[in-house]
C-alpha cells in the first residue's frame, strides 16, 4: 500500500497540528534557551553583561537576516517545484542553496572580524560594557556558517516531513547550550565569552545532523549534484526578502530602543529592554513556529493548484488551511496575553531582583508591551503566508512596514508624549497599524490565490 504524505491528506485541524506542533515546540524551545542564556549571564555575570548581549543583537540579526532569507525563500521555491512534481530540479536547487549559505557564512564571518573594533565606537558605552560586547561578538562570529546552516536545515527538515527530528535537534542543542553555559561561566570562569561559545555549539547541533540527514537519498529532499540557476537564487532572495527585512530592521529597531533607553534611563534601561525582548520573543515564537510549520503546505498546495490550472478542489485545500490557521492564531493570541499579564513579575524576577532598578522598569514595560501579542501573530502569519505563496514583494511590504516604518513612527512620536511609557507603547501601536495593513492586503489578494 502506498504511503500518503502529509500534503496528500485532507486538510483538518488534526493534520495541520500534526505537521505544525513539532515546529511550534522547536521555536518555543529555541527562544527558551535564548532566555536561559540571558538568565545565566544576568545572574552569574551581571546586568551590564546582559545589556552587552542586547547591544550586539543588531550584528547578530544581520547573520539571522541572511540565513532567514535563504531558508524561507528557498523553502517556498523548492516546495512549489515539489508540488509541480519537478522533484529532480527541486533537489538540485536545494543543494545549490545550501552551498550558497556556506559561502555567505564565510564572507560574513571575515567581514565581522575586520570591522569588530569599530562597531561599538561612538556609542558612549562604559569600558566594561564595550569589552563585554567585543568579547561576546568575537566568539559568536566563529559559528556563522553553522548558524546559517541551522536556520536552513530547520525549515528543510520540516518540509521533508521530519519536523520531529528538527524538534529533537533543537532540544538537544538547547540542553547542550544550557549545560555549557553553566560549565563555561560558573565552572571555568569564561564569562560572557563562554556564553557565546555555548550558544554557537548549541546551534551547531542542527547543522551537523542536517548534513548527515540530507546526505541520505531516501529522504524527500537530499543532496544531489547542484546546478547553478541564477533565477532560483533571485526568486529565493525575492521570496525571502520580507523575512530578511524583518530580521534586519529588528536589529535597527533594537538599536533605536537601546539609544532611546540610554537617553531616558541609562544602561539599566537597556537591560530592561533585553528582559522584555526575551519575554516577547518567547511568546512570538508560538506564532513563528506555526507559520513555519504550515508554510510548506501553503507552498505545496499553491504549486499543486498551478499544476492543475487553479483547480477548485485544490483551492479548497488552501482556503481551509488559511481559515483554520487564523482561528488557531486567535486562540494563541488570547492565551499568551493572559499568561504574560499574570506572570509578568515572576518572569522579570528571573532576570533581575526586586531591589534592582531594572526590575520596576521591566515590569511596567512588559505589561504595556503585552498588548502587542494580540496583533503579532496575525502579522507574522500574513507575511509568512505571502512568502509561501511566492509573493515576496507583498510579504516584504508587510514585514518592512510592520518592523520598520510603523515602529520608527511610534518610537519617535510616543516617547515625546509619554516618556519611557511611550517607548513601551511603541511596539503595540506599531503592531496594530501593521494589522490594519495585513487585513487590507489579505483581502486584496484573496481572489488571486483562492484562500
Amino acid at each position: 500500500m502506498k504511503n500518503t504524505n502529509i500534503y496528500e491528506k485532507p486538510v483538518t485541524l488534526k493534520n495541520i497540528l500534526k505537521f505544525a506542533v513539532p515546529t511550534i515546540a522547536m521555536t518555543v524551545f529555541m527562544s527558551f534557551y535564548t532566555m536561559v542564556d540571558g538568565l545565566f549571564v544576568s545572574n552569574l555575570i551581571g546586568t551590564n553583561a546582559l545589556s552587552a548581549i542586547n547591544l550586539t543583537a543588531p550584528i547578530i540579526q544581520l547573520v539571522t537576516a541572511i540565513s532567514t532569507m535563504l531558508a524561507t525563500g528557498g523553502s517556498a521555491v523548492i516546495m512549489k517545484k515539489m508540488g509541480e512534481q519537478n522533484t529532480q530540479e527541486a533537489r538540485e536547487d536545494f543543494t545549490f542553496l545550501i552551498l550558497v549559505n556556506v559561502i555567505v557564512g564565510i564572507v560574513m564571518c571575515a567581514i565581522g572580524y575586520l570591522t569588530i573594533d569599530h562597531i561599538f565606537a561612538g556609542m558612549n558605552l562604559s569600558a566594561e560594557v564595550e569589552k563585554y560586547c567585543i568579547d561576546y561578538l568575537s566568539r559568536y562570529l566563529v559559528f556563522t556558517v553553522p548558524i546559517l546552516l541551522m536556520n536552513n536545515f530547520t525549515l528543510y527538515m520540516i518540509a521533508s516531513e521530519k519536523a520531529n527530528l528538527s524538534l529533537i535537534c533543537s532540544v538537544a542543542g538547547g540542553i547542550l547550550n544550557m549545560v555549557l553555559d553553566y560549565v563555561f561561566i560558573a565552572k571555568f570562569g569564561m564569562g560572557i565569552r563562554g556564553a557565546a561559545i555555548a550558544t554557537g555549539l548549541g546551534y551547531s547541533v542542527t547543522a551537523v545532523v542536517g548534513v548527515f540527514v540530507f546526505s541520505q537519498k531516501k529522504n524527500l529532499l537530499h543532496f544531489q549534484k547542484p546546478t547553478f540557476r541564477l533565477k532560483v537564487l533571485a526568486n529565493t532572495s525575492t521570496n525571502g526578502c520580507s523575512e530578511m527585512a524583518t530580521a534586519l530592521v529588528t536589529g535597527i529597531i533594537t538599536m533605536m530602543f537601546n539609544w532611546t533607553m540610554l537617553h531616558y534611563v541609562g544602561e539599566d534601561g537597556v537591560a530592561a529592554v533585553t528582559i522584555i525582548m526575551y519575554v516577547m520573543m518567547f511568546a512570538s515564537s508560538l506564532y513563528t513556529g506555526y507559520s513555519y510549520g504550515v508554510a510548506p503546505m501553503l507552498s505545496y498546495y499553491y504549486g499543486e493548484s498551478s499544476l492543475n490550472g487553479g483547480h477548485i478542489q485544490t483551492n479548497k485545500k488552501l482556503k481551509k488551511l488559511v481559515a483554520v490557521s487564523l482561528k488557531v492564531i486567535a486562540w494563541i493570541s488570547l492565551i499568551t496575553v493572559l499568561i504574560s499579564y499574570l506572570l509578568t513579575k515572576p518572569l522579570v524576577s528571573v532576570f533581575a531582583r526586586p531591589d534592582n532598578p531594572v526590575y520596576d522598569l521591566a515590569v511596567t514595560g512588559n505589561r504595556i508591551c503585552t498588548l502587542a501579542l494580540l496583533f503579532i501573530g496575525f502579522n507574522i502569519f500574513a507575511s509568512g503566508m505571502f512568502t509561501a505563496l511566492s509573493n515576496g514583494i507583498v510579504s516584504a511590504i508587510l514585514a518592512f512596514s510592520r518592523s520598520f516604518v510603523f515602529m520608527l513612527i511610534t518610537m519617535i512620536v510616543l516617547p515625546l508624549i509619554w516618556g519611557v511609557n511611550g517607548i513601551w507603547l511603541a511596539t503595540p501601536a506599531a503592531e496594530l497599524l501593521a494589522l490594519a495593513l495585513s487585513v487590507l492586503l489579505f483581502l486584496k489578494y484573496r481572489k488571486r490565490y483562492g484562500y
